[in-house]
């Protein structure tokens, strides 16, 4: 295991923040998102107007949103299902099986992908193995899932070590190229 495994390619705050017009700027047709803390706060499933805005936003640029998610098919279709969205359940994430799954079946080639979560354990990692860019994003709520806190406890020490590595890491606004 490498360093480099965790070490995301752009850092932005919200994944809301990702705007089409940067996303264009490099290349990305397709977006891979995380769901829980990502996309949508795990305790709040309804999502937000800015949620909607934004899934409109992508929409109205043609880039396609695809859910990739660890979570079972029955919670990732009932989250998604207001979303209108395509989505990968039981994906295994570390492992990349999700997200090769998705560029073989969509024929997508990996420099036009981006994968976005709030975990360097798991969407980074997975992001880095398929071949693709990620994003990672803070977060939406501080609280998690029960299964994801011995994911967080591990990462925490995993962070301090990527960002000691790599201080040009910063929380951004935009997909900034370092």
């Amino acid at each position: 295991m490498r360093l480099e495994h965790f070490t995301p390619t752009y850092m932005v705050e919200r994944i809301y923040d990702l705007t089409v017009d940067d996303l264009k700027a490099h290349g990305i047709k397709t977006v891979l998102a995380d769901l829980d803390n990502t996309l949508l706060a795990w305790n709040n499933p309804e999502g937000t107007p800015e949620l909607r805005q934004w899934l409109q936003d992508l929409r109205d640029g043609g880039i396609e949103l695809i859910v990739v998610s660890n979570n079972t098919t029955k919670r990732v279709a009932k989250a998604v299902a207001p979303l209108n969205v395509n989505f990968v359940s039981w994906s295994l994430k570390p492992l990349p099986r999700g997200i090769l799954h998705i560029l073989r079946t969509h024929h997508l080639k990996r420099d036009e992908v981006i994968m976005v979560g709030d975990q360097m354990l798991t969407d980074v990692w997975a992001a880095h193995s398929a071949g693709i860019r990620s994003v990672l994003v803070q977060r939406l709520i501080e609280s998690d899932m029960w299964q994801t806190w011995l994911n967080r406890s591990i990462e925490k020490y995993i962070k301090k070590i990527v960002f000691k590595a790599h201080p040009y890491l910063k929380w951004e606004k935009t997909l900034r190229d370092n």
